[in-house]
């Protein structure tokens, strides 16, 4: 069997806070790729549209493209509900911070200007009793994200997220076959499907499979979640974990058996590329880790035999 390619990319400020340091990183190593999320440590949410702009011209100028923009979107609490957990919430946002009226319009602008075909989401801070239809009923968001989405001809994703409702790969799985039978079992009553024709939302709506993430919560993926997950998946974050430590490490020195998750994910994706995007999360040494990070990919892809492009 063919695995599919991996198509490389690394999040920006993986590499350094600054956008100078993103640029020469990408080009001494050969990345083709950045994915965006921060500059000088503020949300691209956060800026103005003159500021991305900028920062988009900038990365043309330099040879590179932008695959995703790694979106906040939803790592916040629920309106009318009670976050759970406590935990650190890393890159957290404030949609009040938005400098546009509706953040909406302006995360999926900002993907737009970027040239991204892909925009990261969550799934709000975890809370009691939360349930997969919760992300379109509590507000309107998802579905407007969803329409733009559409319209724009970018990929929601969907990430497992720790401090959020769906926070590991069984949650993962879980929300894609409810969201897979709400798009089949079309309701004409319900206004918010009224305006959501199934195809699109199942097409624009994906996994955004970050396995360390399930192996951090203490989670063991199993062959039945990854299989579901496999068949909607097009893009994967990358990183590891020193599971003693609990720290993340460089991709391939930590306690995930990549090879073996990363095939066994591959064995079952349906598209003949996937964006593989190294998150390296070791912000105390993050120029070097992320230089490993790729070295690890690099060797894991040769075990198993994948193509990095």
């Amino acid at each position: 069997m063919t695995l599919p390619r991996l198509q490389l990319s690394v999040i920006g400020d993986e590499i350094g806070p600054t956008l100078d340091e993103m640029i020469s990183f990408a080009h001494e190593h050969g990345l083709q790729r950045l994915d965006m999320r921060t500059v000088g440590g503020r949300n691209l949410l956060s800026m103005k549209t003159e500021e991305v702009i900028h920062i988009s011209r900038t990365l043309e100028k330099a040879g590179i493209t932008v695959p995703a923009f790694v979106s906040p979107a939803f790592k916040w609490k629920a309106p009318g509900r009670v976050a759970i957990g406590g935990g650190k919430v890393d890159f957290a946002f404030d949609p009040d911070d938005c400098p546009a009226e509706e953040w909406v319009q302006h995360a999926m602008q900002i993907a737009v200007i970027l040239g991204a075909p892909h925009m990261r989401i969550f799934s709000y801070l975890r809370y009691g009793g939360f349930r997969p239809a919760d992300l379109r009923r509590l507000t309107d968001q998802l579905n407007k994200l969803l329409g733009l989405a559409h319209h724009y001809d970018i990929t929601l994703q969907l990430e497992n997220e720790p401090v959020c409702n769906v926070g590991n790969i069984a949650e993962l799985a879980a929300f894609f076959v409810a969201d897979e039978k709400a798009s089949l079992e079309v309701n004409p009553d319900e206004e918010e499907f009224e305006q959501q024709d199934a195809q699109p939302k199942l097409r624009y709506l994906r996994p955004l499979v970050d396995i360390a993430n399930s192996w951090s919560t203490g989670e063991r993926p199993s062959d039945a979640d990854i299989a579901t997950l496999a068949r909607f998946t097009t893009a994967i974050h990358l990183k590891d974990r020193d599971l003693t430590a609990k720290r993340t490490v460089p991709l391939g020195d930590g306690d995930v058996p990549w090879p073996a998750e990363l095939k066994r994910l591959l064995s079952g994706v349906e598209t003949k590329e996937v964006l593989a995007s190294i998150e390296t999360h070791c912000p105390h040494d993050g120029r070097n880790a992320t230089a490993r990070s790729l070295a690890g990919l690099r060797r894991i892809a040769d075990e198993i035999g994948v193509e990095v492009v």
